[in-house]
């Protein structure tokens, strides 16, 4: 066969390929937020769901602030209050950490079974599990200036403002849900390797209905992500764009392609979802979607965390664990940054996590891949400690300090 032949049938093979890859990203929209919303005056609108300008899907992330940490009270009482110090430019500076104060929620978006709220920047998670947790405010997810986008099949597009809503019920999206934008998906070059997964640009663009503005010599551009196939990094001011048609475009003057960007979120199925900084991000090559995420049912009602304090004495203390104080279930997060590549791991993923400094730990994954994370309280000299519970007996609280190591098991 000529080398010519073989060049035509490949183009048709590729082309033929990246039709099905399309037709696929077009029919299964499982992986967008569904849900009921229902308002204050008693009005339900239903269907496909966008917070704001940003999440999208059952993998994006939520954020806010815990009110409570049930937990606290098993900590004894010289242990909740315990005083740091620091040597800064000649000068010792001390203050004191209080176990009391609330932490930071982020959840899937699939994890959640329904949102109630109960303030102007208040509500309760209830989540798979059964598990309800009190948030309020701490991110622009939840407060009286949010607006949720419904696209209700009898209505069309409504705008639904936060202070209005009274509950928000998911659901699985429908099965003949139709819609004419699709998900972006490709691979997220980085210094440390590569990432390759559902890509969420700037924190805010994930469809390829959304836009990515910049300026050229010629005039202010907004390019449909869905248009772009790839972005490159020039250094902190501007990036190279090259379009799905060939051409090669220089932006500058906006976060979306400059050093000012939020960061790329990647969920990679290796680690949950990873934030690559401007700095450590080369470039990003967009491909046809394989679909559109995982669907609402793919993400299991969390489960008690189980596993075993070793302490640096060496004792091992083995039952239900509640880590940092506040994470007490699979589907909770824990994070930490990798040389300017944050990482948000769900607990259903980790085998272990062994202390290696004041400030860092080794995480491993229940598939063997190992990770030193960094500057968090989830992994460093901020976490709060462990609790170790088992049903009548008085739980054993084990300060981060005198951690060994933690084994969690499935």
């Amino acid at each position: 066969m000529r080398p010519t032949t073989l060049l035509v049938l490949a183009a048709a093979l590729g082309s033929a390929l990246g039709g099905a890859a399309a037709a696929r990203a077009a029919t299964d929209t499982s992986g967008f937020l569904y849900g009921t919303i229902t308002t204050s005056s008693g009005t339900e609108y239903q269907g496909r769901l966008r917070w704001g300008t940003e999440e999208a899907f059952w993998g994006d992330l939520f954020n806010s602030t815990k009110e409570k940490l049930p937990w606290v009270d098993e900590v004894p009482r010289d242990e909740r209050r315990r005083e740091s110090t620091i040597n800064l430019f000649g000068f010792e500076i001390s203050w004191h950490d209080d176990h009391d104060s609330g932490r930071q929620l982020i959840a899937r978006f699939g994890d959640i079974d329904r949102i109630e709220v109960t303030g102007r920047d208040d509500a309760v998670l209830v989540m798979k599990s059964g598990q309800r947790v009190e948030v309020e405010g701490g991110s622009n997810d939840i407060d009286g200036d949010t607006e949720i986008v419904v696209w209700d099949a009898r209505l069309g597009e409504i705008e639904v403002d936060w202070r209005n809503i009274e509950r928000i019920q998911f659901r699985p999206a429908p099965s003949d849900l139709k819609l004419d934008v699709h998900r972006l998906y490709g691979v997220v070059h980085t210094d440390q390797g590569d990432f390759r997964g559902w890509i969420q640009w700037d924190q805010d663009e994930c469809l390829s209905s959304d836009e990515l503005d910049g300026d050229t010599r010629d005039g202010d551009l907004s390019i449909p992500m869905g248009n772009i196939r790839s972005i490159e990094k020039r250094g902190r001011r501007s990036s190279r764009v090259t379009l799905k048609d060939g051409r090669e475009l220089t932006l500058d003057g906006s976060n979306d392609v400059d050093s000012d960007n939020r960061g790329i979120f990647v969920e990679d199925e290796r680690f949950g979802r990873v934030l690559v900084s401007w700095d450590a991000f080369e470039r990003a090559d967009f491909a046809e979607p394989p679909g559109s995420g995982p669907a609402y049912g793919s993400f299991a009602a969390g489960k008690p965390l189980q596993g075993t304090v070793t302490t640096r004495g060496g004792r091992k203390h083995t039952g239900r664990l509640v880590y940092d104080l506040d994470e007490e279930e699979t589907w909770e997060l824990i994070g930490g940054d990798r040389r300017g590549i944050e990482y948000y791991i769900p607990l259903s993923l980790v085998a272990s996590v062994t202390p290696t400094g004041s400030d860092r730990s080794r995480v491993v994954l229940t598939t063997g891949q190992t990770i030193d994370l960094e500057d968090s309280a989830d992994v460093g000299e901020g976490n709060a400690g462990i609790l170790v519970v088992n049903e009548g007996k008085r739980p054993v609280y084990v300060p981060w300090d005198e951690v060994e190591r933690i084994e969690l098991r499935r």
